[in-house]
């Protein structure tokens, strides 16, 4: 796990997949934002990451939470084209909108995969609510772990725009927690 606290790159997309219209973080300012990195010839992205993701796409309401992958090919480009991606898309019944990265130059590195600083795949990646890397995990995480670290980006989400509306939860009571009555 590496917590973080610094601007999301914007997502070097040439093609989206699951989604009728191509998606960008501004698009989706006000959720939190799990961004996950994988290459459909990874094994730890095909058993892992992947149904985690769907899992988490599943579990947490669409209004709070996007799911997005990004399909970040750093090898065997030839056998993952977007006819491949489609299919497989397909057959692993993956529902959440995919982006594929695009290309490095001059190198393999994918650009946004570069920019967020991944050292491979899979990569999870939590975005919050305002456009900001908190965590990003390479390998696997715990469910527990994950789900502990989406709810309190949306509970941080939801106080924000508590606050924003000019309301609090309960007298005495901000986001940095509940004071006692003096």
């Amino acid at each position: 796990m590496n917590a973080m606290d610094r601007p999301a790159p914007p997502w070097q997309v040439d093609r989206w997949f699951n989604t009728s219209r191509p998606l960008s973080l501004e698009a989706l300012r006000g959720k939190v934002i799990v961004l996950e990195a994988f290459q459909m010839l990874c094994p730890g992205c095909v058993s892992h990451g992947l149904p985690q993701a769907s899992r988490v796409h599943a579990t947490f309401p669409a209004d709070q939470v996007a799911v997005v992958g990004l399909h970040a090919v750093f090898e065997h480009h030839a056998a993952m084209t977007p006819v491949a991606l489609e299919a497989f898309l397909h057959e692993y019944r993956i529902a959440f909108p995919v982006g594929v990265d695009r290309p490095g130059t001059p190198g393999p590195i994918p650009q946004t995969m570069e920019a967020y600083a991944m050292r491979g795949t899979p990569t999870l990646v939590l975005i919050d609510a305002h456009g900001r890397i908190r965590h990003q995990h390479f390998g696997q995480v715990s469910d527990l772990v994950l789900g502990a670290q989406i709810a309190s980006l949306v509970h941080e989400a939801q106080l924000t725009a508590r606050e924003r509306d000019g309301a609090r939860i309960a007298p005495g009571c901000g986001p940095e927690g509940c004071a006692l009555p003096a």
